[in-house]
């Protein structure tokens, strides 16, 4: 992702200098075994080389009327815990385990600051469950599920996911929250996914399915299932006439059917 001279807190964001990911551990590892004064120097070059993907993070919310600089401040903030609290032992980019810490402090922030009235309790609770779902996030290294926050709470699962329901606002799951190189992280990668087994081996046999189609019948079964777009609509995209998408499309459904 490319930057253009913006002066953010003061900050020329054209110069800001990016970190490899064996820098970022050398980093991490001095963080937590040097000297203090090697402790300090490391840490102000690890949050001063990742202030891009702070950068990263904040273009997503942007849009909301909020002063720049004060989202960009909000989001270092996010940058330090996440810093503060990245276990090196585990097989994770940081990048990983810091965008979630900095939206997770963006979002905070501006439900703090948000205009839809929700319940004083409600937020409460929701605060309270955020504060577990970080503490035991740290401490077990994966996200709790909601059973497992609810009992750290002492009260009922039903309880949790609607006081997160309340304060959180939709997104898509393909909306990119960070971009390093072609290291693309999506609200998606951060979900998890409580399919059964049978569902995964049914996207595998409709994926294989679809490999041995044309790339016309791709196209067309494209256009008209994910783009929803009428059969006329797709036969003037192509340059056919109606009945040919009609046939085509019959006869890749037909094809796929048999595969599975």
């Amino acid at each position: 992702m490319q930057y253009n001279k913006v002066e953010i807190c003061g900050v020329n964001t054209s110069t800001l200098k990016v970190l490899t990911e064996e820098e970022k551990r050398s980093l991490i590892n001095t963080i937590r075994n040097g000297t203090e004064s090697e402790k300090k120097i490391a840490r102000d070059k690890m949050i001063n080389g990742n202030l891009k993907l702070v950068l990263s993070v904040i273009q997503r919310f942007t849009n909301r009327g909020e002063n720049l600089d004060d989202l960009f401040q909000v989001g270092v903030i996010g940058l330090i815990k996440a810093i503060d609290n990245f276990d090196p032992t585990l097989d994770v980019r940081f990048s990983t385990y810091g965008v979630p810490m900095v939206c997770g402090e963006l979002r905070r922030y501006l439900r703090d600051n948000n205009s839809i009235r929700v319940s004083r309790s409600m937020r409460d609770t929701a605060y309270h469950a955020m504060q577990i779902k970080e503490e035991l996030t740290t401490k077990n290294g994966k996200e709790p599920t909601v059973d497992e926050i609810a009992k750290v709470m002492d009260t009922e699962k039903e309880n949790v996911v609607l006081a997160l329901e309340a304060i959180v606002e939709p997104v898509s799951l393909y909306e990119p929250v960070f971009s390093e190189g072609n290291d693309t992280i999506y609200v998606m990668d951060q979900v998890g996914d409580k399919r059964d087994d049978n569902d995964w081996l049914e996207e595998i046999a409709l994926k294989e399915a679809m490999r041995k189609l044309s790339k016309r019948e791709k196209k067309i079964l494209a256009l008209r299932y994910f783009k929803g777009k009428t059969q006329m609509e797709v036969a003037n995209e192509i340059g056919i006439s109606q009945a040919q998408v009609s046939r085509i499309e019959k006869g890749a459904l037909t094809s796929i059917k048999k595969e599975l």
